[in-house]
């Protein structure tokens, strides 16, 4: 039990990633999100990562690896990954039309967000076994949506601040986003 929640911390803090491994940055850059959003957000990759990681898990320990066919291990992936991500979609619009609207843009962007192709493959990398897959996924995708509560937040804080000129915009993101990943770098010695 010790290993998994090791796995789980690892995952959210020390290896966050979105700071440190620096995947799946395009949803912090993207622009204006309010807290609601980026919760929502976060929560629908948090499904999509944990249910596609476990399923890629699957697919490549009973199929991919005892035929040999490895090479395919990324088209295959990515193939879960936006059954996973239309699933999701589906079941929202069925069951929270309002939120599915509000969504825009943004949930056809998690079926193509990189962090859930790099927890997938990283997965296979560590040789992970079924739970330590689950707890991976689930931990990454923790990581992911505490980052983006985080900077939603910092993007409501940052709208009401008096920022110098050359700093506004995009700017003052990176400047957050370099902080933000030197502060999350600070946890390495945890695990």
């Amino acid at each position: 039990m010790q290993e998994l929640a090791l796995i789980i911390i690892g995952a959210v803090l020390v290896n966050n990633f979105v700071l440190v491994q620096l995947l799946g940055v395009c949803h912090l850059m993207g622009g204006s999100q309010a807290r609601e959003t980026a919760l929502a957000v976060g929560v629908a990759t948090t499904v999509v990562l944990t249910l596609s990681g476990m399923v890629n898990h699957v697919l490549h320990v009973w199929l991919l690896a005892p035929l040999g066919l490895e090479y395919l291990r990324i088209v295959a992936f990515l193939l879960v990954i936006a059954a996973a991500a239309q699933f999701v979609r589906l079941i929202m619009e069925k069951n929270y039309p309002l939120l599915a609207r509000r969504f825009g843009i943004f949930m056809p962007l998690i079926a193509v967000n990189s962090i859930i192709l790099g927890v997938a493959l990283q997965n296979v990398a560590m040789q992970y076994n079924f739970i330590q897959v689950a707890f991976h996924s689930f931990g990454a995708a923790l990581g992911f949506a505490l980052v983006l509560m985080l900077f939603a937040a910092m993007r409501e804080r940052l709208a009401a601040a008096d920022v110098p000129e050359p700093f506004k915009g995009p700017a003052i993101a990176v400047i957050t986003a370099g902080l933000a990943s030197l502060a999350f770098m600070g946890f390495a010695g945890l695990v």
